[in-house]
């Protein structure tokens, strides 16, 4: 599931496949879909935590200017990630967007249930306005929900679904200097919510509790600095490491780690790719990190040519759940407010026990 739901939308989760080796390496970064438990307005409860900072605000985006008047009491996330960071900024949305399959019969909706986000969601329950593959949100469904702010950051969203958007409450979109999609350093996103908010001195502050936690870590950990780390998946019966310009690659190197930069060149313009048999020799590295779920983990696990790996042999693999138990594989995936704190802390220990 991690990579198959990015090859549906010419890949909503390009996952900031070209964020800047800078944007992490001075502090550091999504996840799919399901449809809401059901079609009422479920998002009692939402939104209670209304925005309080200073206002009026303009935020200047990809699709123009946009003033917001007031501090917002509705608001409503059509990035994929957008609900996370507003959230942590002390706002509860009362639409979102579904990133992930929510397991048949399974309640409440995963993606409120993460371990970073579950404390902060409460009981409030969010409508699912978009879940992942589909062609765009429900606009029907936004406008029932009355917000008085939409935000469009981490989100695919043209000109045409912006001028929608704007028609029932004013839009922010992905920030300026994004020349596509997905394309953002995590911080950017997350300042341009925090501003939309009126909250942008808030905003900065976490970014910052970010960048000082990966500096910690560097400092408890400078024996980082000397090891080569690659991240990856078992994807399509191959193995698919993720490039050094991916934001679970540029994670690891906020870190400390070094990059596989061959698997860049090999990848071309996508944020992964898969391995033939000969070059296997790109992921036996110092350090490999696997993010897959349970049964994708134990099939890779079956793989020879991965098994008979050096960095296999000597034990320098974490396995980590993608969204499964501990879900370390989406914190790291979706680079938010909350999520990051949680993947690093996650990460270390992994290191820890291998």
């Amino acid at each position: 599931m991690l990579l198959d739901r990015t090859a549906r939308m010419k890949s909503w989760r390009r996952l900031a496949a070209t964020v800047s080796a800078v944007a992490l390496g001075a502090g550091l970064l999504a996840g799919c879909g399901s449809g809401s438990s059901d079609d009422k307005d479920d998002s009692a409860g939402a939104g209670a935590s209304a925005s309080s900072g200073a206002f009026p605000v303009t935020v200047e985006h990809a699709f123009g200017s946009t003033t917001i008047t007031k501090a917002p009491q509705r608001v409503v996330t059509v990035g994929y990630t957008d609900d996370q960071d507003v959230l942590a900024l002390g706002v509860k949305p009362v639409g979102m967007v579904d990133q992930y399959p929510n397991p048949a019969g399974k309640s409440p909706d995963i993606n409120t249930q993460w371990p970073w986000v579950k404390d902060k969601w409460g009981d409030a329950r969010p409508t699912v306005i978009m879940s992942n593959g589909d062609s765009g949100p429900n606009y029907e469904k936004i406008a029932a929900l009355r917000p008085d702010l939409i935000i469009a950051v981490y989100s695919e969203i043209d000109q045409t679904a912006y001028a929608k958007l704007s028609k029932i409450a004013p839009t922010v979109g992905r920030t300026k200097a994004e020349k596509e999609p997905f394309s953002a350093p995590w911080q950017d996103n997350a300042l341009q919510i925090a501003t939309a908010l009126g909250k942008a001195d808030e905003g900065k502050k976490l970014v910052q509790g970010i960048r000082d936690q990966l500096a910690a870590v560097k400092k408890a950990h400078p024996e980082f600095a000397g090891q080569k780390a690659v991240a990856l998946s078992w994807y399509k019966d191959a193995v698919a490491p993720f490039t050094t310009t991916d934001v679970r690659g540029q994670l690891l190197a906020g870190m400390g780690f070094k990059g596989q930069t061959e698997i860049d060149k090999i990848a071309g313009d996508k944020f992964y790719t898969t391995l033939s048999p000969e070059r296997m020799d790109l992921v036996d590295v110092d350090r490999v990190f696997v993010i897959n779920d349970k049964a994708d983990t134990e099939a890779l696990k079956k793989f020879a040519l991965f098994a008979n790996l050096k960095v296999v042999k000597n034990g320098k693999v974490s396995y980590l759940l993608d969204s499964e138990g501990p879900a370390v594989g989406a914190a790291m995936s979706q680079a938010t407010l909350l999520s990051l704190p949680y993947a690093v802390d996650e990460l270390v220990k992994s290191v820890g026990q291998g």
